[in-house]
Formats: C-alpha cells, sequence, structure tokens
C-alpha cells in the first residue's frame, strides 16, 4: 500500500484546517472564551473531521476548482463567525434558525447594526483574506515540492480493488475523527462541573447558544443549529419528583388548594411530558400570604412595559412624571430585563405569564395560540375586572393581536384602532404622547367598576444615529450637554415617553380614580441601539461587563403607598406573582417561574437568558462556567451546582410547558373539558417569519 491518504486529500484538508482552526482561534479571542480548556480539543477534532470530509469530496470533484471551494468555505465560516459575534453584541444573544424571524428586524436597523462592530471584530475575517493570498503566492511552491498532482482525478481508471480500498481508508480515518470527538463529549473529565447544560445535552439540541459555541466552536455550533432545525432532538431531564416533595415548604403555608383533581389526572396521564409538567408543578412551593396582601384590592391596575428604557430615564430633572413615580412609589435597584431572542416581544410574554422564554425562539410569535389560564389578564378577569391592551405600532414584528387574546385580553388596540398617526418608516415611530391621549379614551369608555391594563410604548424605540420625528424633537433641550448625538436623540424619545406618562397621570387624576390606580412600569431591555461606551457616558455603573447592560427600572406606583427602596435581584420573571398577591387575586403561586418579590420564600437572585445568574454575592457567567464573586461570601462546588441545577430545571420545564401548550391541557383537564385533538403536544405553532 503506496498511499493511505491521497496527497490531494491530505493537502486539502491541511490548507482548510489551517484557516479554519485559525478562525475558531480568533473567534474566541474577540469574545472573551478561554482558549486553554477542553473545548479547544474539541474544536480542533471536529474542524479537521469537518475538513477532511470536505477533501474527500473535493476527490470527486476537478482539481481546477478546488481552490475555489477551498475559499468560498473559509469566507463562509469566518463571515458566519463575525455575523454571529456582532449578532451578539447587537442584539444579546448569538442568533440561530429558531430566531430567523427576527432576520427582518436587523434588515431594518442595518446601519446600526454595522455600526455597532467593534474594530477588533473584523480580524475574524483575516483567515479569508490569507487564503487568498495563499492561493495567489504559496500553493504553487507547495504542490512542486511535494510532487502533487495538478491533473483531474483520475479514480475511474482506478481498479475496483483500489478503489475500495481507498474508499475504506478514508471512511476509516474520518470515523476515527468521529469516536475522537465523541469522546470529548462524553468523557467526564472534559465535562464542566458548573455548566447548566451537559455537552450530550447541547449536542442534540444546542439549546444555549452561547454554551454551544463557546464548547463546539462556532462553525459546528452552525451545522449543529442546522441539524437540530431540521430533525428536532429535545431531551427531557429526569427528575425525582419525591426530592421536590421532600424539599417543599407546602404543608404549613397560608394557601391550601384541593389537588384532588390533579392527582388524579397524574395517575391516569401517559404522555411522560405532561407528567413531568403536572408533577413538577404540583410539588412547587406555595408561597405564603404576607403583610402586603391584599394591599391593592379592588384598585385598578396598569402595566407599562417601556421600550429601550434603562436607567438614564431616572433624571428628575429630564423626566419629571417618571422621576415622580420611581421617587414616590417603590422601586427595585436591581431590577434586570435579560435580553432573550425577540427580546421585546419574548419579555413581553414572560411578564404576563410569569414564564422563561424559550432561549433560542421567537417565543411569543411561534406560540401565539397557546393559552395561559394563569396569565394575568385571566387572574383580573376572573375577579371581575375588565381587561385591555394596547401598544402603539403594527402587528409587522409580533402577532400581538392573538397572542394578548390568547393571553387573555379582552380587548387589543393596535396604532390602526386607536386612530393614532404612524409612519411605515421604522426610524419614525408613533407618538406615546397620542398613545396616552387615546389610552386615557378608553378607560373613560369603560363600563365596569374595575380595570386592568398591560401598554408596551414605542417612542423610545431604536434608531438613534439617524434624524427621526421623535429623536429630533425635544433634542435642543440636550444642546448644552457634551454627549453623543445619538445619546441626546434617545434622550428626546425619553422625554416624548415621560410626557405620555404625565398624560396617563393627569387624565387619572381629571377623572378622581389616581388614588384607586397602580402603576406597574419597567423597561423591556437597554436601549441596544447605543453603544456601551455611550450609555456609561451618563450612568455611575459599567454596562460593559456582568450583564449590567440588562439593568432596567422597575417601579410600583400608588399615590396612597409609602415610599421603599428595595435591593432583592429580580427581573420581569417575577410580576404575576407579585401583582396577584398585593391584588388579593385567586392565584396558585406553583404555576409560576418566578416568586412574589414581598413573600418570605423569595430568593434574591436574577435569572439571565443563557442561564447566567446573578445576586448581590456573587455573578456566574454560564457561557463561561466561572463565578466572580462581590463580598467575601463563597459558594462551595456543590451549592453551585445546586443553584445552577433548580435553574435548569425551571428553564427546562418553561420550555416544555410552553412547547406542549400545558396550561391550555392543564385548565381542560382540571375542568373536565375532553380535548379530542392533542395534536398540539409536542408540536411548534406554526406561524410565518
Amino acid at each position: 500500500m503506496k498511499k493511505i491518504i491521497n496527497k490531494n486529500i491530505l493537502l486539502n484538508t491541511i490548507i482548510n484546517f489551517i484557516f479554519l482552526i485559525m478562525t475558531e482561534i480568533i473567534f474566541k479571542i474577540v469574545n472573551f472564551f478561554n482558549l486553554l480548556d477542553w473545548s479547544s480539543l474539541r474544536i480542533i477534532i471536529s474542524s479537521l473531521m469537518i475538513c477532511f470530509l470536505i477533501a474527500n469530496i473535493e476527490y470527486f470533484i476537478p482539481k481546477k476548482i478546488h481552490k475555489f471551494i477551498n475559499i468560498i468555505f473559509i469566507f463562509i465560516c469566518s463571515f458566519y463567525a463575525l455575523l454571529e459575534t456582532a449578532f451578539n453584541n447587537y442584539i444579546g444573544v448569538y442568533m440561530s434558525l429558531g430566531t430567523s424571524s427576527q432576520l427582518g428586524a436587523v434588515i431594518d436597523y442595518v446601519r446600526e447594526f454595522i455600526l455597532s462592530f467593534k474594530w477588533y471584530y473584523y480580524f475574524i475575517l483575516l483567515p479569508f483574506l490569507l487564503i487568498i493570498i495563499y492561493y495567489i503566492f504559496i500553493n504553487k511552491i507547495i504542490i512542486k515540492k511535494f510532487n502533487i498532482s495538478t491533473k483531474n482525478n483520475n479514480y475511474k481508471k482506478l481498479k475496483k480493488d483500489k478503489f475500495l480500498k481507498k474508499c475504506i481508508l478514508n471512511i476509516l480515518c474520518l470515523l476515527i475523527f468521529c469516536d475522537l470527538f465523541i469522546l470529548t463529549i462524553y468523557v467526564p473529565f472534559t465535562q464542566n462541573k458548573l455548566q447548566i447544560v451537559t455537552n450530550k445535552e447541547l449536542f442534540a439540541n444546542p439549546s444555549v447558544p452561547s454554551i454551544t459555541i463557546k464548547q463546539y466552536g462556532v462553525t459546528m455550533y452552525g451545522i449543529l443549529d442546522v441539524k437540530h432545525y431540521f430533525v428536532p432532538t429535545n431531551i427531557v431531564k429526569e427528575y425525582n419528583s419525591e426530592n421536590l416533595k421532600k424539599n417543599s415548604k407546602n404543608e404549613n403555608s397560608t394557601r391550601k388548594f384541593d389537588d384532588t383533581k390533579w392527582k388524579n389526572i397524574i395517575n391516569k396521564e401517559t404522555n411522560k411530558n405532561l407528567n413531568n409538567l403536572n408533577n413538577y408543578f404540583i410539588n412547587n412551593n406555595i408561597t405564603d400570604e404576607n403583610e402586603y396582601t391584599g394591599l391593592f384590592k379592588d384598585k385598578n391596575l396598569i402595566v407599562i412595559m417601556l421600550e429601550s428604557v434603562n436607567d438614564i430615564i431616572i433624571n428628575e430633572k429630564d423626566y419629571p412624571n417618571f422621576y415622580k413615580m420611581y421617587n414616590e412609589g417603590w422601586h427595585w435597584e436591581n431590577n434586570y430585563s435579560p435580553r432573550n431572542s425577540c427580546s421585546t416581544g419574548n419579555n413581553e410574554m414572560s411578564g404576563m405569564t410569569g414564564l422563561y422564554s424559550i432561549y433560542n425562539t421567537c417565543t411569543a410569535n411561534e406560540y401565539k395560540e397557546n393559552t395561559y389560564f394563569e396569565s394575568i389578564f385571566n387572574l383580573f378577569n376572573n375577579k371581575g375586572y375588565y381587561t385591555f391592551s394596547a401598544h402603539n405600532y403594527t402587528e409587522h414584528y409580533y402577532y400581538r393581536n392573538e397572542i394578548h387574546t390568547n393571553m387573555g385580553s379582552q380587548k387589543y388596540y393596535g396604532v390602526e384602532d386607536l386612530g393614532i398617526r404612524y409612519s411605515n418608516l421604522y426610524k419614525n415611530w408613533s407618538s406615546d404622547e397620542d398613545f396616552m391621549v387615546e389610552v386615557n379614551k378608553i378607560i373613560d369608555s369603560i363600563k365596569e367598576d374595575k380595570f386592568m391594563t398591560w401598554l408596551t410604548t414605542v417612542s423610545s424605540h431604536q434608531p438613534y444615529y439617524y434624524s427621526s420625528i421623535e429623536g429630533d424633537k425635544y433634542i435642543d433641550l440636550y444642546d448644552d450637554l457634551d454627549i453623543r448625538k445619538d445619546l441626546k436623540r434617545y434622550k428626546s424619545k425619553l422625554k416624548i415617553l415621560d410626557n405620555a406618562l404625565g398624560i396617563l397621570l393627569n387624565g387619572l387624576k381629571e377623572k378622581g380614580i389616581l388614588e384607586d390606580a397602580v402603576i406597574v412600569m419597567f423597561g423591556d431591555h437597554y436601549p441596544y441601539g447605543l453603544s456601551t461606551s455611550t450609555i456609561n457616558s451618563v450612568l455611575d455603573y459599567d454596562t460593559s461587563k456582568d450583564y449590567e447592560a440588562e439593568r432596567v427600572p422597575f417601579v410600583i406606583y400608588n399615590p396612597t403607598i409609602e415610599h421603599k427602596t428595595f435591593k432583592e435581584y429580580t427581573s420581569y420573571i417575577n410580576i404575576v406573582p407579585t401583582i396577584a398577591n398585593l391584588f388579593g387575586l385567586d392565584y396558585d403561586p406553583r404555576l409560576y417561574m418566578g416568586t412574589d418579590l414581598l413573600s418570605k420564600d423569595y430568593e434574591s437572585l436574577v435569572v439571565f437568558a443563557d442561564g447566567s445568574w446573578k445576586n448581590e454575592y456573587a455573578y456566574y457567567d454560564a457561557s463561561k462556567s466561572d463565578i466572580e464573586y462581590y463580598t467575601n461570601k463563597r459558594y462551595s462546588i456543590e451549592e453551585l451546582q445546586e443553584i445552577n441545577n433548580k435553574i435548569d430545571l425551571k428553564i427546562n420545564m418553561s420550555s416544555l410547558a410552553i412547547k406542549n401548550n400545558y396550561f391550555n391541557y392543564l385548565y381542560n383537564s382540571l375542568n373536565g373539558i375532553k380535548v379530542e385533538d392533542k395534536t398540539h403536544i409536542n408540536n411548534k405553532t406554526k406561524t410565518s417569519s
């Protein structure tokens, strides 16, 4: 046997591997991943495997186009790595096919997207430039030195037995690469003990892109993402329901529930996923009633999700209406709105249901037909409130008319229903001032004694680089400030929002119902059209580290309450159970991934979309499986594993519940409603992108 592997196959493998691994190394450096860990070995082996496979495919293609195939391959890999890096920097998550519906949003903001690139991102394209240089100046020298044939492949002229031998040898080599790659997934010492999702689970389902990319590299992540999109594999983790029962505090709870029907459902249910969910939720803790229970009983509720608002709005001079409610009501200093795919829609959904959205999916749109009997709307519907929701833009990005209706909103008002002037150009949003004028009219027309509404604003949305109606309206107010012009435009847009809040307050006061109204406000996400350095120029903390960019205001205001500042770490996931307790509603605390913030059982903690978390003691980075401490307190490995396992279980069960339209199933089952068609189980609701 003179040749084990054909020289051309070997050369193409080496060429592609050198430039591919160079791309992976630069990607790791640019994204601040550790180079010296077991993931690097896994990436090296997978890169060799991919390059060897491509070289074998090229063997059946004329040699004169091999270099073009290799150049295109490296270009695709490096350009994809650049896009992933930039997308994560701009949106806050690595992109996947599951978030393809948001591609239009990025295209709409293509200038801002490109401007958000940090200068060193372009180093990722260096391997593409170098492979071109290689083929221009070096390739011919290599071919001549090693006597590599440049003639077309002549495998057809080989005898059958020799051809089979070559094929078998190449397949064996490929299998060796595959075996080594699989070993790096399953061998225990290559698995970080603190990692929230195992490498095995990520290979089957790259459900957490940040961890998958870190462990498998950007190229393999892309392959796994495509594989999972077309051949989805969902691993349902097993857990011991007896352990949940042991750890629960339900026996002495002041809230009591008759679970007889639910237990009968569990005994009869044959679907494994549904019973996993049944056992999980029925064993969740029931938080006690507390001194705040029913404080706002029978009052009206207005929840306002503030578009692209962060702590910049906490400014008495510039934004007096917001500051009045912030300073006279209750506010949480350490509130965050973790960005997920489709940040606004998913965070709105989480705020309404107390569930974590599915990380790499535009969950609100993808599962728009789901129903949630435990949603904030339905809790108030059950108390005889009139519920409605409104947003001053179209259905272009999110299908709110259907989503909110299925959440229980008795009426949804879009921008056209409100009769507000708006532009189809994304840079000119409708005015929040006009929005609140129309909201006041709706409140005037309500015949019921009590109402609850969810309002989502839009004026403070990017772009900030472009001149726009909202961005320029109050920009002159900030001429004396030594800040960038895009930040001045953002502040101008916030001024419109603050004026809108003033219109709402004045309207409630004129109606004589301000004291009977509770206003809850939170930012949906930080203004990601602005760079962190720009934001840092006007804030007193660094937004470039430890997910501090996700810090946004959370305020509960009523003129009759005493001002309080809370320091617990929290997010939108806790809104529904907190409000339900404050209003003395009939609700089951077990059905939410969040907890009543005013309960003695509340654990100060905010969980980010990728499983990272933070509290007053530490910040855990899930993508790097690394922890940074803020105080002298230290967690043991066992304590960290317990926290991570609890978080992972919550995220996993939340995703499973949404995918299976579980709350529709549970409501029907508890109320004896027979559902003949169970095709919704384990199937996604199909939507257009």
